[in-house]
């Protein structure tokens, strides 16, 4: 029996510039490590490059005037109200920026006890010792100071409100911060709402149309095409981009799935193996210390060739060996689990008893989730991951 099951790499590459060639750079950095380490590509070995990366090739860049220009276009200016966006410096704050540039005043609506990815600006213990309602209770910033004082950020020590309300008022329009989870609350101030939120957004714009907003757009509403020469992203406007300098975001890449083919087409020429191949962003993961769920991008991976898409299809080893197989032991159970899991069909597993509590999510979840937490966001130099074995099972020598 073979031992080593699912093995990832972490691959180095040259510093990526904008105008690079981001599919040939993936493909020769691969083949370099493939000669270095001494390992033979395999059937379904995939490849992942994440999407910082593939954006800073592309060039896809926009300064907070692009989106000052596109927001004052979109909205006319005057009062606006921006709800539920995140709490960040790096993910939201150049972008609030662009946005007050456009108005006369901005009405942020910060959801509370946290953002939506997990972000505190209280506990949750502290509420219920206050008596507050986070689903029915709109707070102003007074009555948030006069229950919770100023809680400043577990790991950035940044107090939010106030660096949200600076943040608007150097940018020379007027700010206002309300705290709750109703976002019609915001209609009371204003008819136009930039609903900041990511993974609730379509929901957002729903209760604000149904509730007679004249203006309603989300992040991914803003740069869906290119403003005075500027980066932008038909399918995601600014969600998933970050701050790139003190007046610039990096915008989340476009045409993912035509970069991933074209890395597995080189690959898969050179190995005469099945190379798949994706871009990935943010893993699917909470911190159990932080509370802080890491997805910020809208999705994991914008692109992937065809043979990463569904969900697993795996039997649990656990439940065969300790129900269906519970009288056998040694080589036996070994022959029995194996043919067992040989005789799997295409059929999907979900609900039946010998898949309970397997992981019911997509691939590209799972894998980019693995390639994020192998590449770091920090100093690896990896931005490339490459596994082996992923879609193995026990029968495979």
């Amino acid at each position: 029996m073979r031992t080593i099951g699912t093995v990832v790499r972490g691959v180095r590459a040259p510093i990526i510039r904008q105008g690079d060639d981001i599919a040939a750079i993936t493909a020769a950095s691969v083949q370099a490590a493939w000669e270095e380490a001494g390992f033979e590509p395999r059937n379904r070995d995939v490849v992942a490059v994440t999407e910082s990366v593939v954006a800073r090739a592309q060039g896809n860049y926009a300064s907070i005037h692009d989106i000052a220009a596109d927001v004052k276009a979109k909205t006319g200016g005057g009062t606006v109200g921006v709800a539920f966006p995140i709490l960040s410096r790096n993910r939201f704050s150049l972008l609030l920026k662009g946005i007050a540039l456009a108005c006369e005043k901005v009405v942020v609506l910060l959801s509370y006890p946290s953002d939506e990815v997990g972000n505190h600006l209280v506990d949750l213990d502290k509420l219920d010792a206050v008596g507050v309602n986070p689903y029915t209770d709109l707070l102003t910033v007074a009555d948030f100071r006069e229950k919770f004082g100023r809680i400043p950020h577990t790991f950035t020590g940044v107090d939010y409100i106030d660096f949200y309300t600076e943040l608007i008022e150097s940018s020379g329009a007027k700010a206002e911060i309300l705290l709750g989870n109703r976002i019609t609350d915001l209609l009371k101030y204003t008819d136009a709402v930039i609903t900041a939120d990511i993974h609730s957004r379509f929901r957002s714009k729903r209760q604000l149309k149904a509730a007679g907003a004249r203006v309603v757009l989300g992040l991914d509403d803003i740069l869906t095409a290119s403003v005075n020469g500027s980066g932008w992203n038909p399918d995601y406007g600014l969600l998933g981009s970050n701050k790139a300098t003190e007046d610039t975001v990096k915008l989340f890449p476009r045409d993912c799935k035509a970069v991933a083919e074209r890395i597995s087409a080189i690959l898969s020429a050179e190995s005469g193996k099945r190379i798949e191949a994706m871009v990935y962003g943010d893993g699917a993961f909470k911190d159990p210390v932080g509370k802080i769920w890491e997805l910020a991008d809208p999705v994991v991976s914008p692109g992937y060739t065809d043979g990463l898409a569904g969900t697993p299809n795996e039997l649990k080893l656990k439940y065969l060996a300790d129900n269906e197989f519970g009288d056998l032991s040694g080589e036996a159970l070994k022959d029995a689990i194996s043919a067992r899991i040989r005789a799997k069909t295409g059929e999907s597993l979900v609900g039946k008893m010998a898949a309970e509590g397997t992981t019911p999510r997509q691939l590209t979840d799972l894998i980019g989730s693995l390639c994020d937490l192998t590449s770091g966001s920090g100093d690896k130099g990896t931005p490339i991951v490459y596994i082996q074995g992923y879609f193995d099972n026990y029968t495979n020598e």
